[in-house]
């Protein structure tokens, strides 16, 4: 069985977070998707950032998040823009 680091865009820091947060396989992070994910990990290290989430969504997909296609590099970067959002407006409260 392939380790995560063996993946694209899944480097040791990586893979060690996706332990963290109980994440040990490609399936494992294929059924729970990129962003929800990363917002585990979020939840470990708020340095995250959509250079995280789009490492994720490459792995995923088999490729280099360089190579994500654009409309789901668009559709990513929104969703990093609602939780930064999200989340001043509630630290505001």
């Amino acid at each position: 069985m392939k380790k995560l680091s063996d993946y694209p865009n899944i480097g040791k820091k990586t893979e060690k977070q996706l332990a963290a947060v109980e994440i040990y396989t490609i399936e494992e992070l294929k059924k729970l998707g990129a962003e929800q994910a990363w917002l585990k990990i979020k939840e470990i290290d708020p340095s995250a950032c959509l250079h995280r989430l789009l490492a994720l969504e490459g792995a995923v997909q088999g490729v280099k998040k360089t190579l994500i296609d654009q409309m789901r590099q668009n559709e990513l970067k929104n969703f990093v823009k609602l939780y930064n959002k999200l989340n001043e407006e509630q630290n505001k409260k």
